[in-house]
């Protein structure tokens, strides 16, 4: 028994929220999965997620969202400003509300519990991903495993080798996180204002009295807390009322990239694609990488050779129409001459005239819609 081969059908590596939901919803569907992380302890992560209709019922068909302890805070209404433009863009749905924003660490926390809970997860494995392949022998805490298909979720900071390519949009762009209590009610309302230095995103966080909110702040100039306080309170001091700020505002880099096809890996969330922030969806589209490689998983066989090519051709398409959106609204706005102001001004003539295009924008903000 000693040299044993353990066979399965996945290995995940990374255990972060896209890899766990991932590991979690693939053993659901009755698949072996193993998926491994090098750290034992979650890191630490103060962020909030703006969860669409589609990955909330992603969560719920995994028996997670109803036992979230923080009561996520439904999206009612979406207003965006900019410079450029008199008067917002405001969308709402009335049958369902377009978002809830939740907590990272307390789904993950979560998740991780659950993927221990079934013996799935292994910790402190730091494996070279240099000289991982499917359906070869490898050696994970002392015991030999053959996979059919292996799956990456690092996220979009890693070190892969020249074999794992992807297209970069690296613009020195930095988001600044973090929260703030207010004495108004916050009305579940989501705010995007695009100032000239940057789009800041405001929306209500997780709290009992809806007086609190949290803030995403993307820019590629230097600048201090004390400066995106001051921009804050004075966007939001009317609708908010008196502004008080949580101690910490964390720094995160921007690094919007697509990665290229790679015949022996499946790439999920971040480590397929990473767009900037402006659009808050990003990890909506890792909800429907896993989505996506579930149906294929129940229609092909994982041992067909354009498997891992089908999925690619799947999931490319919507993630490069994000990439592409959100780098040219960075763009557009950050550089400002005639010319970008009148396609901004078409653009919001389109979505507030036109009820087709603004009922189809809500629509896949909301997940609701499949582009392939």
């Amino acid at each position: 028994m000693k040299n044993k081969i353990h066979k399965y059908d996945f290995l995940i590596v990374g255990a972060g929220l896209i890899g766990s939901l991932a590991a979690l919803a693939l053993h659901k569907s009755k698949f072996k999965v193993l998926v491994i992380d090098k750290e034992k302890i979650i890191p630490t992560d103060e962020r909030t997620l703006a969860v669409n209709a589609n990955s909330k019922d992603f969560l719920s068909d995994l028996g997670i969202w109803d036992n979230l302890k923080f009561k996520p805070q439904p999206i009612n209404k979406i207003i965006i400003k900019d410079y450029i433009n008199n008067s917002p863009l405001i969308f709402e749905n009335v049958s369902e509300a377009m978002g809830n924003v939740i907590f990272n660490f307390e789904m993950l926390k979560m998740v991780r519990d659950k993927l221990e809970g079934i013996k799935i997860l292994k910790t402190n494995i730091d494996i070279n991903l240099n000289g991982l392949l499917p359906n070869k022998t490898i050696i994970i805490d002392r015991k030999n495993y053959l996979f059919k298909k292996v799956l990456i979720s690092i996220g979009k900071n890693n070190n892969l080798n020249l074999s794992h390519k992807s297209i970069k949009f690296d613009q020195g762009h930095n988001s600044f996180v973090g929260f703030f209590n207010h004495d108004k009610n916050h009305r579940n309302y989501a705010y995007e204002i695009f100032n000239r230095d940057g789009p800041l995103a405001v929306l209500p966080a997780p709290s009992n009295d809806k007086k609190k909110s949290t803030f995403i702040y993307s820019t590629k100039n230097k600048i201090s807390p004390i400066q995106i306080k001051s921009i804050i309170k004075k966007e939001f001091n009317q609708s908010h009322g008196r502004i008080y700020f949580e101690k910490s505002i964390h720094k995160f880099p921007i690094r919007p990239h697509l990665r290229k096809n790679n015949k022996d890996f499946i790439y999920i969330g971040d480590s397929l694609k990473s767009i900037h922030p402006v659009a808050g969806q990003g990890w909506n589209l890792g909800i429907k990488d896993i989505q996506k490689l579930i149906k294929l998983s129940k229609t092909y066989s994982l041992d067909d050779s354009n498997f891992n090519k089908i999925y690619y051709s799947n999931r490319i398409f919507e993630s490069t129409l994000y990439f592409s959106f959100t780098s040219l609204l960075n763009f557009l706005y950050e550089n400002k001459n005639p010319i970008n102001s009148y396609i901004i001004k078409a653009g919001y003539y389109g979505l507030r005239n036109f009820r087709i295009v603004r009922d189809l924008f809500i629509k896949q903000a909301m997940g609701r819609t499949n582009l392939i």
